[in-house]
């Protein structure tokens, strides 16, 4: 195994769901993994398990909305470890379902802000980092419906869809650096941002309709997918977008 072997990696919105299985999943490959979120009390949780495992980790409160947040992660990254090789921007929410007309500028702007400015923001601290280390590898979480749209979903969907192109101009920006950056579309995957979605019978057996292998998407799927991506078994891929729904987007 050992995938990720003396490399160090930030992943946000680590404390539950995709980002702790990300978090977990990388630590067991080798990786020194900062693990952030706004979620202190799951943050240490996690790092507590990484390091029952073995493993290398460090906690620390992070609200990716904030540009001295992502300031204070990545020295503390640098200052802990030496050097950031890998970023996973996991954190985000899901937005209102609802008509566009509807929406509220506030709404719009919230999800906007942690979605997709998050993004930006945690690429823009840590690139320098990755310059000077001449490559690395980000690692976006999209969505599907940053492929497909979603019906009901508009503001989730614009982020969605935004971070998909933002990181294919960044992956061809930063080429030359060998910097590889791609993203990750999940489909319906059950996981703690999902259990509304999952609330009863009849919507779950609906996603199980619109999925054609013959399941639910876990965070573990989710989570080996973007290993692939931040391993050097990916180091001739970059600016791809990366379908882990069970087939959804083929459809």
């Amino acid at each position: 195994m050992n995938r990720l072997q003396n490399k160090v990696a930030i992943i946000t919105g680590a404390g539950s769901g995709m980002g702790r299985e990300e978090a977990l999943l990388f630590a067991s490959e080798g990786a020194k993994v900062v693990v952030t979120d706004i979620q202190e009390e799951k943050v240490h949780q996690v790092v507590a398990e990484i390091k029952e495992n073995g493993g290398e980790a460090i906690g620390l409160y992070h609200n990716v909305t904030s540009e001295e947040n992502w300031v204070k992660v990545v020295e503390e990254a640098v200052e802990t470890f030496g050097k950031v090789d890998v970023l996973v921007n996991n954190a985000g929410i899901p937005s209102q379902s609802m008509p566009l007309h509807e929406f509220t500028l506030e709404a719009w702007n919230r999800t906007m802000d942690i979605n997709l400015n998050g993004t930006f923001l945690g690429m823009k601290h840590v690139l320098p980092v990755m310059l000077e280390n001449k490559g690395g590898s980000i690692v976006n979480i999209s969505s599907i419906a940053g492929l497909t749209g979603g019906s009901g979903a508009s503001a989730y969907t614009a982020s969605k869809g935004a971070v998909r192109m933002l990181t294919k101009g960044t992956a061809i920006q930063y080429a030359k650096q060998n910097i590889r950056c791609n993203s990750v579309h999940p489909g319906f995957i059950e996981t703690p941002m999902t259990t509304d979605m999952f609330a009863n019978d009849e919507m779950t057996k609906w996603f199980h309709s619109l999925t054609p292998l013959p399941r639910l998407g876990k965070a573990r799927d989710v989570a080996e997918g973007v290993l692939f991506l931040a391993s050097d078994a990916s180091s001739f891929i970059t600016g791809i977008e990366l379908p882990v729904d069970g087939g959804y987007s083929a459809q």
